[in-house]
């Protein structure tokens, strides 16, 4: 069993401080993805669970043993780093059983399971070549297939695709998911990429400046944000904010006075805040196109980004760029005026703080 269990972890240089007692916990068999900008504390909290920074405060367990002090030997983890660091002068075959040579594993049983890894790993006719000789992706395969053959309760993975070019980005991340599903192991990730934390995830951890803001499944955090910056982080592109006035009260409805004039009508247990200053969220996906006398929003289209199968129509609405999802042959061009519908059953409501004001159902708002 490899459950995880965090609680009350901080650490801290010297005296800045970059985890702010964050309690988690991650269940056996579970992929789990830290995602966050630049700097949030993702990378730290995976090297504190690794053992390669100590806890400043707080325990960590895996597997119901505390390993706050244990060192990184002795957690049973296997970790994929950025950088594939693999041994130039040896074979794909030698870098993947290298570690086990080194604790003194017999060669029998050290080629047995660099063969079950590389079988996995959908490398086995790479195994006498040396990393000069593999693209990008096959020296991230040999990297992982380095972890497997330690058969961890544990795999940490640190920003693994961020070298590799976005076609073998995808390609890898369907690889992950299966090497998964095969495996059964408990996976951390860590990644800026909140589309790979989407596709990957059973599990998302969002932080922002060592604290953590949501923790859920993708699909919690992309219908349910709990703040502005979960909302504005998950989906892609992301979501459109504007400053709006509302009023009514809870239990009644609600009018959402838009930028231009325009009003949205939203009904069920909505709790509006004594400070009038309400934000309204709605991703592109949730835009439509319409006309301008039957229509939301009045805007001029400044840019239309056509990508074949769908068009992203960038339209100025007021003093906000707003960005709408359309089909690929929508009727539009730069300059000219166009009204824009919002589907009220997916659009989103914050307070001046910027926390999610609540709703009694998801998707209770409607038109």
């Amino acid at each position: 069993m490899a459950q995880i269990e965090l609680k009350g972890v901080r650490k801290s240089f010297g005296p800045a401080t970059v985890i702010h007692g964050v309690d988690l916990q991650i269940a056996d068999g579970e992929f789990c993805v830290f995602v966050g900008p630049s700097g949030c504390g993702k990378s730290t909290l995976l090297r504190l669970i690794a053992g390669l920074e100590e806890c400043s405060e707080g325990t960590i367990s895996i597997g119901g043993v505390d390993v706050t002090d244990a060192q990184p030997a002795r957690r049973g983890i296997a970790m994929v780093f950025q950088s594939y660091a693999l041994y130039p002068h040896m074979t794909v075959a030698q870098n993947m059983g290298f570690g086990l040579r080194m604790i003194g594993v017999p060669q029998a049983r050290i080629d047995e399971a660099v063969t079950r890894a590389a079988q996995t790993l959908r490398i086995e006719h790479l195994l006498g070549r040396r990393p000069k000789d593999l693209s990008g992706g096959q020296r991230q395969r040999v990297a992982i297939g380095r972890a497997i053959v330690r058969d961890p309760k544990l795999f940490l993975f640190d920003e693994p695709l961020s070298n590799l070019d976005a076609a073998l980005r995808v390609e890898m991340r369907v690889e992950l998911s299966k090497i998964k599903a095969q495996l059964g192991t408990t996976f951390v990730y860590v990644t800026h990429d909140q589309i790979e934390a989407m596709t990957l995830a059973d599990k998302i951890v969002v932080l922002r400046d060592g604290r953590i803001e949501q923790v859920g499944s993708p699909l919690q955090l992309y219908t349910r944000p709990a703040n502005r910056f979960v909302a504005g982080f998950i989906g892609s592109p992301k979501m459109n904010f504007l400053d709006v006035g509302a009023k009514g009260g809870r239990g009644a409805a609600v009018q959402v006075a838009l930028p231009g004039g325009g009003t949205l009508s939203l009904s069920g247990d909505i709790r509006l805040p004594a400070d009038p200053s309400i934000t309204l969220g709605v991703r592109p996906e949730h835009l439509q196109l319409a006309d301008l006398d039957n229509s939301h929003l009045r805007g001029r289209v400044v840019l239309a980004e056509r990508l074949g199968g769908e068009t992203y129509v960038h339209a100025q609405v007021e003093s906000a760029m707003v960005l709408v999802k359309a089909a690929g042959d929508a009727p539009v061009r730069a300059g000219e005026n166009v009204g824009l519908s919002i589907a009220a059953r997916e659009a989103h409501l914050f307070n001046s703080a910027g926390a999610r004001i609540a709703v009694a159902e998801p998707h209770a708002l409607r038109a």
